[in-house]
């Protein structure tokens, strides 16, 4: 049996003001497509200001959607190669 080392990369970047975070994540396939994705927080405005807090929210929104729309491309990828409907599991 043969063993195979893949990596990915998966890129963040944040764009943030006094109440609100933005992020971006992006990830590189070895294929050569790429997948982003986008998620957002919002500080009440009684909250500390707290920014890694809001990146953390802001990026695991994104990282989320990122990963629905792998399974998405994913089941695809099935669905093409096998002529017939996957059905992707939702996390």
């Amino acid at each position: 049996m043969m063993h195979t080392t893949v990596g990915w990369h998966v890129e963040l970047e944040f764009k943030e003001d006094d109440q609100h975070t933005r992020a971006v994540a992006l990830v590189r396939l070895p294929d050569g497509s790429e997948v982003r994705a986008s998620g957002h927080a919002t500080r009440h405005h009684t909250d500390s200001q707290q920014p890694r807090v809001g990146e953390e929210v802001a990026g695991a929104r994104a990282l989320n959607e990122l990963a629905m729309q792998l399974l998405t491309k994913a089941h695809s990828e099935i669905d093409t190669a096998s002529g017939r409907t996957s059905h992707p599991i939702h996390v």
